[in-house]
């Protein structure tokens, strides 16, 4: 899903709120995450998920076109851990659309027999 498209959604499901509006409320959520994580603060959505900082250490790296060894300093990335119920959420969905294709499979393989 791409960020317009959770707009688009957003405000299908909120007849009552205008588009402008909607994109005004996303891009704060998202901007004010980006702010969190910026000022080094762990961020945590509770049923979602939550966004620790994690430290790569210095390296030595490659330049990909002439294979020159080059210096690679410290970083901080994001990273993403989704939370328990977003995880059981995912994966019941998965079982349910496996349970509803080996079903139909089932079916389809007894009409054939």
């Amino acid at each position: 899903m791409t960020k317009s498209e959770l707009i688009a959604d957003l405000s299908a499901a909120n007849p009552h709120l205008r588009g402008q509006d909607v994109e005004l409320i996303v891009a704060t959520v998202f901007n004010e995450i980006t702010a969190a994580l910026s000022r080094g603060e762990r961020v945590e959505l509770r049923g979602f998920g939550a966004f620790p900082e994690q430290r790569r250490a210095a390296r030595t790296g490659r330049n990909p076109r002439t294979g020159e060894a080059v210096p690679v300093d410290e970083k901080a990335v994001p990273f993403f851990k989704a939370g328990k119920e977003l995880r059981e959420r995912v994966n019941r969905g998965k079982r349910d659309a496996r349970k509803s294709t080996e079903h139909k499979g089932r079916a389809g393989a007894g009409v054939a027999a």
